[in-house]
């Protein structure tokens, strides 16, 4: 089996033979470094784990010998032969990383370890290696967190921007932080645990706009730039600055040792349009831009005086811009690369951006899809996947000699779960460390590989199916309302008025839907069937293949309403037409068989959204979690988010549930009884 280190090493020889680890690792370090002491504790662990391999030091057995040498920040070499292992780090994030590597070395031919003989000399082309983590709609647990920073730091990520939001407890305001909310001191525990592993936290608590969560109580009203919007506060404000501002230090605090701190600052959909606060005056004598530049520059000047470095998602520079930003501040939303590169140029620093593209409920769109609306099928264009505009982007800007960072996100805006971005993450991971280092086509498929393990079974085409059904999935009833104004895409069969009539307009009306729903089932088919062979080929990271499961099966509940109410429909029409004026009986022995299938399609819907919640909370708490000294405060907020159509789970079936088929159920129970009546009496 060829390696397959992620990610790719910046050069990798292999020599002739290979080192077979028949017995346990003898460990020296010439170290007295208590860094160095924690990544050679954690890999004799990491090896125990992965392979049962045991490891220590002092022993006897495979010599590895780990040194510190010179060389470039994070680097490392790592040598291999036949007699014993040699590591040479840089500094402390350059053995911890030669540690990481060497655990994809190892290699398992039925329960037998060895790895190639090799030399390895790596070091990363961005300095900054930056992941964005998105809790706004849920709060994650503590060690799902610590999971996620041991993920992160093994495919080498050394910053994690995290979105808090309301999911850390604020002490200067309490109020802000949801009920379960992070406390200072497990923020505290958790920023030590991440420098442990080379990983920075950098918490993202937004200002200007996107402050919904500070916003929504009422004690605050009096900030918003529009006093009926709780979308942004109001940048001629000094009120706004001073809570900020206070938000900021508590979490400056929970986050020692942090480098830098995020101001978010971007979707401001509302700048310069309050009349009463005076921005609206502001943005016609001196230009909206005027607004945010002003935000941007006092925010940015605070945070530095903290002795912190400024990051933003707004206030870029621009060419033709008469306000140029603070040279000092990083702004954090370059996706176009030669902007960034052009701006780097002009003296005002940028990282590069992968934003993921669209972002239906369920899973990421990590391989091309096609973008559609079915409202106006002339609208058609394809898509690239995260996958390839990542590694595009990143290999663009790496480019310029200059370009110090990235940051990959992982926007929560529908509600997919934290185990859905992994892979987007990872490949930002590859592009950062080496973008010269492999092409995206063959990178794709050793990443599955490296991830769930060489016996992995059809998982890229698994992604591709579950991507075509989560469109498939968003496009369905009214789900696109929230951002997308599709009222009234999917209405219930007609219900049957006195003598049973009805107007059979279902299947006329939505036959394209019917007949993609039934395209979807058999895709479904192929999906449950890759799941479950990696269930049992016993894959590495089996949680993200239930966690994928569950979305499939919710994927499959929508598409088979769909075609049970086209069935429901034409058992209507039996009824009506056929049955009713030659077999009264037969008719309501047809209506009775309808509520069979609705009372079917409820109860599967709850099993399958409880199974699902009690799934997805093994790593997150219950979504709007209230406590007795604690209630949650839930609004829905102007950026419509499809995970805030609700303050609980239920926003991943809140369209089904929209159609009232409990209602209908009760009606048609009462119906059928009087038609039996009828029947009876006749």
């Amino acid at each position: 089996m060829p390696l397959n280190i992620i990610p790719t090493p910046q050069t990798l020889t292999e020599r002739d033979g290979s080192l077979n680890i028949d017995k346990a690792i003898a460990i020296t370090i010439n170290s007295d470094d208590c860094e160095d002491r924690f990544a050679v504790d954690y890999l004799v662990e990491s090896l125990q784990k992965d392979h049962g391999i045991t490891a220590m030091i002092g022993s006897d057995g495979i010599p590895l010998t780990i040194n510190r040498t010179d060389g470039p920040a994070e680097g490392y070499t790592l040598s291999i032969t036949s007699d014993g292992i040699v590591i040479n780090g840089h500094d402390a994030a350059g053995v911890y990383y030669a540690c990481q590597t060497l655990r994809q070395c190892i290699s398992d031919h039925c329960g037998r370890y060895s790895t190639p003989c090799l030399e390895i000399e790596d070091a990363p082309r961005m300095q900054y290696r930056a992941i964005h983590i998105d809790n706004k709609h849920h709060q994650t647990k503590y060690e799902y967190i610590q999971y996620y920073i041991r993920e992160m730091a093994f495919y080498k990520a050394n910053i994690l921007v995290w979105e808090w939001e309301d999911k850390f407890a604020y002490p200067s305001h309490p109020q802000v932080g949801a009920p379960g909310a992070f406390t200072l001191e497990e923020m505290q525990a958790l920023t030590a645990y991440a420098k442990q592993h080379h990983i920075e936290i950098v918490p993202l608590v937004q200002g200007l706009g996107h402050v919904a969560f500070i916003l929504k109580h009422p004690e605050f009203k009096h900030i918003r730039e529009i006093p009926d919007s709780e979308w942004e506060v109001c940048p001629l404000k000094d009120e706004s600055y001073e809570l900020l501002f206070a938000l900021w230090k508590d979490s400056m605090e929970a986050t020692p040792g942090s480098r830098f701190f995020h101001i978010g600052s971007d979707e401001t959909y509302e700048l310069g349009l309050g009349v009463e606060c005076g921005c609206a005056a502001h943005a016609a004598e001196h230009g909206k831009e005027s607004l945010m530049r002003l935000f941007i520059d006092r925010c940015t000047k605070w945070v530095e005086e903290q002795g912190r470095i400024c990051l933003s998602w707004g206030g870029e520079w621009k060419p033709e811009t008469r306000q140029p930003p603070i040279p000092s501040m990083i702004w954090t939303d370059g996706n176009d690369p030669d902007h960034v590169k052009a701006s780097i140029d002009a003296g005002y620093p940028c990282w590069i951006y992968a934003p993921n593209n669209d972002i239906p409920p369920l899973i990421n769109n990590l391989l091309p899809w096609t973008k559609s609306c079915r409202s106006n099928e002339k609208i058609a264009s394809q898509q690239a996947g995260s996958f390839y505009h990542t590694s595009d982007r990143y290999r663009r800007a790496a480019e310029h000699p200059d370009m110090q960072g990235s940051i990959c996100t992982s926007w929560e805006d529908s509600g997919l779960h934290n185990q859905m971005w992994i892979l987007h993450h990872i490949c930002a991971c590859e592009y950062s460390w080496n973008p010269e280092g492999c092409d995206i086509e063959p990178w794709i498929d050793r990443l599955y590989d490296n991830y769930f393990g060489k016996q992995q079974f059809a998982m890229r085409e698994c992604q591709g199916l579950l991507q075509l059904n989560a469109h498939f999935f968003d496009d369905c009833f009214e789900r696109r309302v929230w951002h997308y104004g599709y009222i009234g895409r999917m209405h219930l069969p007609d219900f049957p008025r006195e003598g049973l009539e009805i107007n059979p307009f279902f299947n006329q009306e939505y036959k394209v839907w019917i007949n993609d729903a039934k395209e979807h089932l058999q895709l479904l088919d192929r999906i449950d069937y890759i799941l479950t062979k990696n269930i049992e080929l016993n894959v590495k990271r089996k949680h993200d293949i239930e966690i994928m499961q569950s979305c499939a099966a919710l994927m499959r509940l929508s598409a088979e309403l769909i075609v049970m109410m086209s069935v429901w429909e034409q058992k209507l029409c039996d009824a009506s037409l056929d049955y009713h004026h030659t077999d009264k009986e037969k008719a309501a022995e047809t209506l009775k068989e309808i509520e069979v299938l609705l009372r079917d399609h409820l109860a599967n819907k709850e099993k399958i959204y409880a199974d699902l919640v009690t799934l997805w909370e093994q790593t997150r708490l219950p979504k709007g979690l209230s406590t007795e000294d604690h209630q949650y405060l839930y609004k829905r907020e102007r950026a419509r988010h499809f995970a805030n159509k609700t303050p609980d789970m239920r926003y991943l079936v809140y369209d089904m549930d929209k159609l009232d088929i409990e209602g209908y159920l009760t009606r048609l129970e009462a119906y059928t009884k009087e038609y039996e009546q009828v029947v009876v009496s006749t």
